[in-house]
């Protein structure tokens, strides 16, 4: 079974658009608080990338693979993929440690070390780690969808490549090489003998 013309063109777009969102979600997630302090105290939130550090850079990583995949071809891309895959992974568990009790309490400790504040109680806000993880969902699956199908998408140069339709004819060539040669010879090709 063939495809219809200009689906993969299709598929690169839609996995462009998708991964894309998924590297934006954890990079906007990232900046977003995800613990709420309790008891009114004047102390900051704690966000995404301050309790773990990791998800700007795999989320600004993952972009830069989803840019390095329509720049790639054939292993270069699928190696580019399976970068973006891991990207995905490292924000899935950075999302997931983030949480943990000992690290937001940990963080609110030394973020409030002057003021005296042992123990701050604190609950979760769950909307942003939640969006964080399907970003990451998205990325990791991207980084699996480049290195299954990804040899079917055309490249960034693939219209710059000289294809069949743009190769001289044969007989055009040898023509030329003729012409060039009775010049090497001596002989004036332009004497109708």
């Amino acid at each position: 079974m063939s495809e219809r013309p200009g689906s993969g063109r299709r598929e690169l777009w839609v996995w462009v658009v998708a991964t894309a969102l998924g590297c934006l979600a954890v990079l906007v997630a990232a900046g977003q608080a995800w613990a709420t302090v309790r008891g009114g105290t004047d102390v900051r939130a704690p966000t995404g990338g301050d309790l773990s550090p990791a998800l700007t850079p795999v989320a600004l990583a993952g972009l830069a693979g989803v840019v390095a995949v329509l720049a790639t071809k054939g292993v270069g891309r699928r190696l580019v993929g399976a970068l973006l895959a891991l990207c995905g992974a490292g924000a899935a568990v950075a999302t997931w440690t983030a949480l943990g009790d000992a690290n937001v309490t940990g963080w609110l400790r030394e973020q409030n070390v002057m003021q005296g504040a042992a123990d701050l109680p604190w609950q979760a806000a769950l909307l942003w780690p939640v969006v964080a993880a399907a970003g990451a969902a998205l990325m990791a699956a991207g980084g699996v969808v480049a290195i299954a199908r990804g040899g079917r998408w055309a490249g960034m140069s693939a219209r710059y490549d000289r294809g069949a339709g743009n190769a001289e004819p044969k007989a055009q060539v040898n023509e030329d090489r003729a012409l060039w040669d009775a010049l090497d010879r001596g002989d004036d090709p332009t004497d109708p003998r």
